[in-house]
């Protein structure tokens, strides 16, 4: 069931770009009694958010997330580095412009209190401009593939409604109960509510609750809803939205002056270009270490658990491997691994029959760092976690 607008007018999760966040807090809906809408069934609203399209949309998202880590949104933060959004994201607000245009123009800004990030995609040209350092990225994306742009966040946390409701609606099987909500306004517009509950008891999600626009049918708002304490734990909604088509102005970017502009369409050296080239056995083994990094999936439905082999993610990278000549000024040298074992060598010591590592676990999601380099995460509890690692 999932719908194919997001691709139209937002820029998938693919790059790793983060910004720090902030802004206003969500505005809350408008007093009095729900509106008084047609009946829909549920089976009807699945199928609406499906074909849902708009030719033109503009509009103000905030998202908040409460994800129940209290003392590791500072940590993240330092982390993530100077343009770092992990910290927002784990428990805060990200305020967002959205603007789209039918075929192929969009646009994201994320307003931070310390700046802004623009990531700009006009036909076959896509930029990321970042206010703090007044730097921009430039990417030439072939028509047509839209999925080959780099994406405003690289939490991969949705950061419209329209992409919440995608990743909600990827996971609408046998194990995923679906209702008809109550009506409700949103952003000052009449809208149905959707809600789809796990049927596995043993996942930590309560609910997602989606709000459909009642003439457009396109989501207002997503939230997820933690089944620990009933909580909200991430929502993001419009608080203002127009359904007509922005001014092309919007998807003009022209490098502010005295800014500095990389192209982002660099690619790994080839073997050639190192100072030594792969012997078929090393070259043998770099491939295998890279077949057993690829991430994977354990299980279905909500209580699936994500694992990858970092360690192995590492090795399988040349040591005489440099950055492309292009790359940004100031682009780490540290692959994401170092990064995730810097931030992970905080979090509580654990262990079992699978071995020994570290946890990260909030009231939505777990995350298990093992000493050996893999990770397994979840919508679950810590022990599902250890039992999929003792047998992996």
């Amino acid at each position: 069931m999932k719908s194919q607008t997001a691709r139209r007018w937002l820029i998938p999760a693919a790059a790793a770009v983060a910004v720090i966040g902030g802004g206003a807090a969500v505005g809350a809906l408008a007093a009095g009694a729900d509106p008084v809408l047609p009946q829909r069934s549920a089976a009807e609203l699945l199928v609406d958010l499906q074909n849902a399209k708009v030719d033109g949309l503009s509009g103000t998202v905030v998202q908040t997330a409460d994800l129940g880590l209290p003392g590791i949104a500072k940590l993240a933060a330092d982390v993530g580095g100077e343009t770092g959004s992990l910290g927002s994201l784990i428990s805060g607000e990200n305020t967002l412009r959205v603007w789209h245009s039918e075929p192929d123009k969009s646009r994201v800004a994320l307003v931070g209190t310390l700046g802004q990030t623009d990531v700009i995609r006009n036909g076959t040209d896509v930029w990321i401009w970042q206010s703090a350092g007044n730097t921009a990225q430039h990417w030439t994306v072939p028509a047509g593939q839209a999925d080959e742009a780099p994406a405003p966040m690289a939490s991969g946390l949705p950061s419209t409604p329209q992409e919440a409701a995608d990743q909600a609606l990827a996971a609408v099987d046998p194990t995923t109960e679906v209702v008809v909500g109550r009506s409700a306004k949103v952003a000052g517009r009449d809208a149905y509510e959707l809600i789809l509950r796990p049927r596995d008891t043993t996942s930590l999600v309560g609910e997602v609750r989606l709000a459909i626009d009642a003439e457009h049918k396109i989501p207002l708002r997503a939230e997820i809803i933690a089944k620990k304490d009933n909580v909200s734990a991430f929502k993001v909604a419009f608080t203002q939205v127009d359904f007509g088509r922005p001014d092309a102005a919007q998807f003009a970017f022209n490098p502010p002056p005295g800014g500095t502009v990389t192209e982002g369409n660099s690619k790994a050296l080839s073997a050639e270009e190192h100072d030594a080239e792969p012997t078929p056995e090393e070259q043998a083994e770099i491939d295998k270490l890279a077949e057993a990094a690829k991430p994977k999936t354990i299980g279905e439905g909500w209580t699936t658990v994500f694992t990858a082999d970092l360690a192995a993610a590492e090795r399988a990278v040349p040591a005489d491997a440099v950055k492309p000549e292009n790359a940004p000024e100031g682009a780490p040298d540290e692959l994401p691994a170092a990064q995730l074992e810097a931030l992970s060598a905080q979090f509580p010591e654990v262990s079992g029959a699978w071995g020994k590592g570290r946890l990260l676990s909030g009231n939505l999601f777990s995350v298990l760092f093992t000493d050996d380099g893999k990770v397994y995460g979840g919508l679950v509890a810590p022990e599902k976690l250890y039992e999929v690692a003792a047998n992996d």
